[in-house]
């Protein structure tokens, strides 16, 4: 790592099924929008070999970021899988998107991988959702390492960001996070800045130029000797502090001079187990060259220092009646666990399932059970059936290179699974089991959609099933209450991904309509009326009479009805008809159409007669009087309340709480959290937070987070109520 001189692209073979976990590296690359994560893919995927040029195969697309929807988007939209291979090593280079609308498929990414290179562009920074997904990593566990971009850039400065990413990511050891290589700088241009054209590696003292477009390894100057010794003599007390060999500290500090193998193997260790996290430096490759600045050292970083399949600790495996089972994980003669990290259409080959293997081996045309559970709050049934799986495929841009089987620790994709969803588990038809899911993050940017034509509206369901099959961070509802279809969302971007796959990938256009809220209304005080059904029109006639009184009861208590009929004015066996009458009609509202609740009705008098009344006629005279009695009283409408909690910085509890409030919310308490964040708990009207996914998102720069859930239904104020029974009346 460092002491290699490379002078040549790595193997240019294509990536092929893996034959053994030692021989794969799964790396996903995280950072946010714009900070090369994409980029920097290809510029490895071109210095390895496996591309003719730039981000280019040999069919002249993209190897990553190849899909149509991602060129209009003009960004990452979705996980993407790029295998390369580097001295023998297969490495599946895990591509996520960097905006923070589409965290599912960069936790998909975290899923499927064993280490993380965190892209940094050293003109933005360190962002906050960075930050928290540095913290999501250290909590496994997840061995990292921090790639810094666009040093290109005006003002650019490697060392300066180097500093901000050991504040950042550092914690209580920012000793912990290193450069491996410090950059080597060219001639300056006109405007003064001087362009980076090779790398210094501190372990090897050996300066790599790639100013010629390929890496040439040289001794370094007397110009630079004197910053190399002292960023070496940190690193190697960086290395030390982490090593598992406690005496070599105190060795070095008594003056004994340590072995660069020995620091580059205890390096390789410290890296592996998450406790060191080197820093370098990458550029893409300039026009016509084969190698990208530092994109030799960080495939060396890869297969060197990030872990094997088998270092890593695998998730849960139960059977799917919820028994624990112990696996041999990782093995390839174990039984058979995979995961669907992915799920996509293709209009030619049908739906394309990317998965993991984590035990056991897949082969082609193998009969597999699919299990699903978990996430059925979320629109997706949970099942267990039993699917032959179609060819097996490496991707690779938009070709999918046929492979005969993926052993344990590997990636690839599966054909015609026509049942797997994004989350499901593969295992052995005979040994069926179930892997915990992964955390997603819960949608909460309502759609409200409706079909914008009859040949639309017959395609609908199908199309929001494959879609909601697709992204576990989309939640499917159709709202009982106001008879929307709702797709739940993370964000507008998320939203807007989710309307043109609708259009494009399954020929359905929607129209997005107002979301609406499930109001509710109530009596605001007590209040009789008379119900008469009297009809006579030759032959058997309708005949019933009932008089009832309405009051209001405490929130949360429903319908209740009270029989106080006396001297048999209404016969026993019509009191259920009333009841019936009475709560049909309170399920269709009383004023604004809206459900009533929390009331008491109580039947008091009626008449009836021998012949003519009925079931159906005294049902009808009940209804008539709940709404007789309502025309009498003032009617309350109730909106529902969330209580929500917002998990923020504390640079911006103010401007949090202060929004809150300007919703109607009241702030019922705070408290601090670790990593200097604050949560705020409150209760808000869910009209007033319908679009709040987004505007805590600008608030707070990308820095918070919240979920809501509901409280209960209470009053509406007056203006607002008024303003709502406008739209009613507006719209109809």
């Amino acid at each position: 790592m460092g002491d290699k001189a490379h002078t040549h692209p790595g193997a240019a073979g294509r990536a092929t099924a893996a034959d053994h976990p030692t021989s794969v590296r799964n790396v996903v690359l995280v950072g946010h929008s714009g900070s090369g994560k994409t980029t920097l893919v290809e510029a490895l995927a071109l210095t390895a070999g496996a591309v003719n040029r730039a981000g280019r195969v040999e069919d002249g697309g993209c190897v990553s970021d190849y899909d149509d929807m991602e060129h209009r988007q003009q960004r990452s939209v979705q996980l993407s899988l790029v295998p390369v291979e580097w001295d023998g090593i297969k490495i599946n280079l895990l591509d996520t998107p960097g905006y923070a609308d589409f965290v599912g498929e960069l936790r998909a990414g975290l899923r499927a991988a064993d280490a993380a290179l965190f892209v940094v562009s050293a003109s933005d920074g360190v962002d906050g959702t960075t930050r928290m997904l540095w913290e999501e990593c250290a909590a496994v566990g997840m061995p990292r390492a921090i790639v810094i971009t666009h040093l290109e850039a005006a003002r650019a400065d490697f060392e300066e960001m180097t500093r901000i990413c050991a504040e950042a990511f550092g914690g209580d050891d920012p000793d912990a996070v290193l450069p491996l290589y410090l950059p080597l700088h060219g001639p300056p241009a006109p405007d003064g800045h001087a362009p980076v054209t090779g790398l210094v590696g501190l372990l090897s003292r050996k300066l790599f130029d790639y100013a010629s477009g390929e890496r040439v390894a040289s001794e370094p100057g007397e110009a630079e000797l004197p910053q190399l010794d002292e960023a070496r003599s940190m690193l190697i007390e960086g290395i030390i502090s982490e090593s598992e060999d406690e005496t070599l500290m105190e060795r070095y500090l008594g003056g004994e001079q340590v072995e660069v193998k020995t620091l580059i193997e205890d390096l390789e260790r410290a890296v592996a187990r998450g406790v060191f996290f080197p820093v370098l430096a990458a550029a893409p490759a300039t026009e016509g060259a084969r190698q990208g600045l530092g994109t030799v050292e960080l495939l060396d970083l890869i297969t060197r220092g990030f872990p094997t399949p088998l270092e890593r600790a695998a998730p849960r495996v139960t059977t799917p009646e919820g028994a624990g089972r112990e696996l041999r994980m990782c093995d390839p003669e174990e039984s058979l666990v995979a995961e669907v990290v992915k799920t996509s259409s293709d209009p030619y080959v049908g739906r394309i399932s990317m998965v993991r293997v984590f035990s056991g081996t897949l082969r082609a045309d193998q009969t597999v059970h699919v299990s699903g559970h978990g996430l059925s709050d979320r629109g997706h049934e949970d099942h267990d059936v039993d699917e032959r799986i179609g060819a097996l495929s490496t991707p690779f841009g938009k070709q999918q290179r046929p492979v005969t089987h993926v052993i344990a620790g590997d990636l690839a994709c599966v054909a015609k699974l026509t049942r797997a969803e994004t989350g499901d588990t593969l295992s052995a038809k005979d040994d069926p089991l179930l892997m915990a899911p992964w955390e997603m993050p819960d949608p909460l940017l309502p759609l409200a959609i409706q079909a914008h034509s009859k040949p639309d509206e017959d395609k609908l369901s199908q199309g929001l099933a494959r879609l909601v099959a697709e992204d576990p961070t989309m939640r499917l509802e159709h709202n009982q209450d106001t008879h929307q279809v709702v797709l739940w969302c993370l964000g507008e971007a998320h939203a807007d991904v989710a309307l043109e796959r609708l259009r494009s990938r399954y020929g359905v256009q929607v129209d997005v309509v107002p979301h609406r809220v499930s109001l509710r209304e109530t009596f605001g005080d007590r209040a009789a009326g008379r119900g008469r059904h009297v009809k006579q029109s030759g032959g058997h006639g309708q005949y019933a009479i009932c008089e009832i009184e309405v009051e209001p009861l405490p929130g949360g208590s429903g319908i209740e009805f009270v029989d106080k009929v006396v001297g048999g004015a209404v016969p026993r066996q019509f009191i259920p008809s009333v009841e019936k009458g009475v709560r049909t009609q309170a399920a269709k509202g009383v004023a604004a159409g809206h459900p009533l609740i929390d009331v008491r009705i109580t039947l008091l008098d009626g008449k009836a007669h021998s012949v003519d009344s009925s079931d159906a006629a005294f049902q009808t005279a009940g209804a008539l009087a709940l709404r007789e009695a309502a025309a009498e009283a003032r009617i309350h409408l109730l909106e529902p309340v969330a209580e929500v909690s917002v998990l923020v910085g504390d640079d911006y509890v103010g401007a949090v709480m202060s929004d809150l409030s300007g919703r109607r919310g009241k702030v019922l308490g705070t408290e601090q959290t670790s990593g200097g964040r604050t949560l705020i708990r409150a209760e808000v009207p869910e009209i007033e937070i319908g679009r709040y996914a987004v505007d805590l998102r600008s608030l707070s720069h990308g820095t918070a987070r919240f979920d809501r859930r509901y409280a209960r239904h209470e009053p509406m104020p007056a203006q607002v109520a008024d303003r709502m029974r406008e739209e009613v009346r507006a719209a109809s």
